[in-house]
Parts: structure tokens; C-alpha cells; sequence
């Protein structure tokens, strides 16, 4: 995980919640920890790793990922085991 990767992990963890996380650095993130990434149809995406699925909707119009992506992001991360 680069030095980017590793501030995006600290804001996904932090709380409150942050609502100003770019969606991209997060999928960047879950790609970092290991994460395969399953495009799906329109703005849908899964992340899977050792069986364990995450799935989203990609973010219309704004970069942000919406805060319930961000949990969801955070809950992913913990059942794969990785925490800051």
C-alpha cells in the first residue's frame, strides 16, 4: 500500500464519517488491499476477496463518495482484515 493509499485508509476509518473522499481513491484503496474487482452493468461495482463480497453504485455527477460508502467501505475492509 502506497503512502496515499495508506491516508485514504486513516479518512475511511476515521469518524465521523467524512463525505469528501474522492470514490476513486476508495476503489483505489480496496484494489490496494487486494480486492478483485467486478464491473457489473451502469454504474454497479463488486469488490471480492477470499469470498467476501462488497457492492456499490458508483457516484453520478460528483467525485465524493456519498458517507454510506464510505461505512460500507470501512465494514468491507474490516471482514477482509485490514484496519489502519
Amino acid at each position: 500500500m502506497n503512502s496515499k493509499q495508506k491516508k485514504t485508509l486513516a479518512a475511511v476509518f476515521k469518524d465521523p464519517v467524512s463525505g469528501t473522499i474522492e470514490w476513486a481513491a476508495v476503489e483505489n484503496l480496496l484494489v490496494a488491499a487486494g480486492a478483485n474487482v467486478i464491473e457489473e452493468s451502469g454504474s454497479r461495482v463488486k469488490f471480492e476477496k477470499d469470498g467476501i463480497i462488497a457492492s456499490f453504485h458508483r457516484p453520478h455527477l460528483d467525485k465524493e463518495a456519498k458517507r454510506y460508502q464510505v461505512r460500507d467501505a470501512r465494514e468491507f475492509l474490516r471482514q477482509i482484515g485490514v484496519s489502519p
